[in-house]
């Protein structure tokens, strides 16, 4: 099951893809600028769903399967139109997706510094050298 809400936060629109598989719930968030027309939205889903990088899978327990009454469905889906904004689960997805990019990136960004200041430690140590031999 697949859901889109689009939303308006201001300065900008965004989307939010939500994907529940297997019990796991996936969710992306898309910053669409200005407001996407319903035409520019399908054109967007058609050309670039399967690009889209999808938040680690949480865990979401299931609603049953059994056969649900159409009235009481149009009820449902009534409702879900009526209701602006990404549930709350999306959210906390979302939340954690970030966190765990920032954790990855301040990991990163330390690593590439100590390489740095070995690499000029080490050119610091060669010219010590230089200087030694004379030349």
């Amino acid at each position: 099951m697949s859901q889109l809400t689009v939303y308006f936060d201001d300065p900008f629109w965004i989307g939010v893809f939500e994907r529940i598989e297997s019990g796991h719930l996936e969710t992306c968030r898309v910053i669409f600028g200005t407001e996407p027309k319903d035409y520019e939205v399908y054109d967007f889903i058609l050309k670039h769903y399967s690009q889209l990088k999808f938040s680690r899978p949480l865990a979401v327990k299931e609603d049953s399967s059994k056969r649900i009454n159409p009235k009481r469905l149009q009820r449902k889906i009534k409702k879900a139109l009526q209701n602006q904004g990404i549930s709350t689960k999306a959210q906390e997805a979302i939340r954690l997706e970030r966190e765990t990019n920032k954790l990855e990136r301040k990991i990163e960004l330390k690593e590439k510094k100590d390489l740095e200041k070995e690499k000029r430690f080490a050119i610091r140590q060669e010219k010590k050298k230089q200087k030694k031999k004379g030349h």
